[in-house]
């Protein structure tokens, strides 16, 4: 062996075993540090799980049943947003990608919010509201919803694809589009608006009427509503209420009412028919409602009969109620054919009381009636005066009395 050669050493001498003991060493650090490389790489990619991740033990997601749908222009869609975290925390909402005139807002509670606040067992709900304008041009548009809490982040992407085919219908009908009857009615349609799009729309309702009409239209189950909402496939009662001018003539008049939501707009005319007010009063010229004269001869009085509505009164007949053995004749006789609005006419009762009627007051109902009409009544009281023969027959007794005290008198005064 020359100088300076190192000496050489079997396996399993003791001048080997130093090698051996720090191989083994470096082979022990060589593993736990992979093993702390390994941990370090399941916390990281648990503290850095991909947006949009629905994974259970994320620490923050975002999450939506139907992240993509097909709309129509003008429409309203809605999606459900649920916000579920691995801890209590709160969570800061905002979305982007809104294309220029559309509108999103994030409601929960009634109110826009721009945070929740979140916990494990229950998972925070958020609806977005996405108002589509009707001038959108059919295409596919891509909006983000992202949830943010501390150096957590989960964004959720949501599609909005314009169609027009999409649209769907909305209508509204009625089994009875008019109704008919005079002025003093007041008329009611039941419609039915139905909702045949996809999108659950929110209406507001509106009627007009003739001037001097008073119409109104509610939602049926929502009476004090000015707005209401119809979901997709659904339907809704509308009512309306026409009240027409007191003094509205007879004739045809339109109703007309429309549904809004949005840029859709449907509607429908109604229609009115006045027949005209019918209405009547039954008196006398002078206002004198008594008459008098004998018994068994006929007495005269006239009534007048005035048509105080808004449509001619027609057919109109006159009878009346009497003492018994009393009778009436009219002048003329018979129904009168017409008689205008404003306008009045006179008849002339021939009233001839019973030939044993005692002198005294008696009481002669009047009833006018007329097809459409009430019929109106008056009483006309009688007086039967003591007939004049009569009366010459008791001053012929009193002038024979007289004259019979006066002989008797003359005769016996003298003895």
């Amino acid at each position: 062996m020359q100088d300076g050669d190192q000496p050489s050493h079997a396996p399993g001498t003791p001048a080997a075993l130093p090698n051996r003991g720090r191989a083994q060493r470096l082979s022990a650090a060589t593993t736990r540090l992979l093993r702390l490389v390994a941990a370090g790489a399941v916390i990281l990619s648990a503290l850095l799980v991909p947006a949009g991740s629905s994974a259970a033990d994320a620490p923050l997601s975002i999450t939506t049943p139907y992240p993509a749908v097909s709309v129509a222009p003008g429409s309203k869609v809605s999606f459900d947003l649920t916000v579920a975290v691995a801890e209590a925390r709160r969570v800061d909402l905002a979305v982007a990608g809104v294309p220029a005139g559309w509108t999103a807002d994030l409601r929960g509670g009634g109110n826009i919010v721009a945070a929740v606040l979140s916990d494990p067992k229950t998972p925070q709900t958020v609806r977005l509201d996405v108002h589509v304008p009707a001038d959108a041009a059919p295409a596919t548009y891509h909006l983000t919803v992202t949830a943010t809490s501390g150096a957590f982040t989960s964004s959720l992407p949501i599609d909005v694809t314009i169609n027009q085919a999409s649209g769907g219908d909305v209508t509204l009908t009625t089994d009875f589009p008019s109704l008919k009857g005079p002025s003093t009615t007041s008329f009611t349609f039941n419609l039915t608006l139905r909702n045949s799009t996809p999108q659950d729309l929110t209406f507001g309702v509106n009627a007009q009427g003739p001037d001097g009409w008073t119409v109104t239209a509610r939602p049926a189950s929502q009476s004090q509503a000015a707005t209401f909402q119809v979901n997709a496939g659904d339907t809704a009662g509308i009512t309306v209420t026409a009240d027409p001018a007191a003094d509205a003539p007879a004739g045809q008049y339109p109703i007309t009412v429309t549904a809004t939501a949005g840029g859709r707009t449907v509607g429908g005319p109604l229609q009115v028919e006045i027949t005209g007010q019918y209405s009547m009063s039954l008196g006398t010229p002078d206002g004198r409602l008594n008459a008098n004269g004998a018994a068994g001869a006929a007495i005269p009085r006239t009534l007048q009969i005035e048509n105080t509505g808004t449509t001619p009164l027609a057919q109109v007949t006159i009878s009346e109620t009497l003492p018994s053995g009393w009778k009436a004749t009219y002048d003329p006789a018979g129904p009168i054919d017409s008689i205008a609005p404003g306008q009045s006419v006179t008849v002339t009762a021939n009233i001839t009381p019973a030939t044993n009627a005692i002198a005294g007051d008696y009481v002669a109902t009047f009833r006018a009636s007329a097809t459409g009409a009430s019929a109106q009544t008056t009483n006309i009281r009688v007086t039967v005066e003591t007939p004049l023969n009569w009366l010459l027959v008791g001053g012929g007794i009193i002038v024979l009395v007289l004259v019979g005290l006066t002989t008797i008198f003359k005769r016996y005064g003298r003895r």
